[in-house]
């Protein structure tokens, strides 16, 4: 596996992203096409609905179930942040950092940590900005 830095770090996963996803939408895209066909069919044109709600429902479940892992793993590396920086402090983080900025500090080594939690406060950096100044990368092989 290729050492992760700030080229390579996103996640995709490839049954979800290339499989799932993509599935989801040609079946929500060919029951839009059968709706529209079962228009002057009354007798079809409630299961045709029905399957539009159903891929619909299906496809923001997907969506749902991502985002939903995706906050819970912020929350918990927001506290694994505010942990390291209170042992290496005695203090919790700068409260102006917000969420995405702290899960931003996660790939900053322990040297260069504070430095850069205190820039990121100061200057009120994005996140991209927080993950390009990061010198050595500290990889999170363990993300969604």
């Amino acid at each position: 596996m290729a050492e992760q830095n700030y080229k390579n770090h996103a996640r995709l996963v490839p049954m979800f992203h290339f499989v799932v996803l993509p599935l989801l939408l040609v079946t929500l895209v060919g029951s839009i096409v059968n709706l529209t066909h079962s228009l002057d069919d009354h007798e079809r044109l409630y299961s045709a609905a029905l399957l539009v709600a159903l891929s619909f429902a299906t496809l923001l479940t997907a969506f749902f179930g991502r985002v939903f892992a995706l906050k819970a793993q912020d929350r918990a590396i927001r506290a694994e942040e505010n942990l390291r920086h209170f042992v290496m402090t005695g203090k919790l983080l700068d409260a102006r950092l917000g969420v995405t900025q702290i899960v931003a500090l996660r790939f900053a080594s322990d040297g260069e940590f504070l430095a850069l939690a205190q820039k990121a406060a100061q200057d009120g950096m994005k996140p991209a900005d927080i993950k390009q100044a990061v010198k050595n990368w500290r990889a999170d092989e363990y993300r969604a």
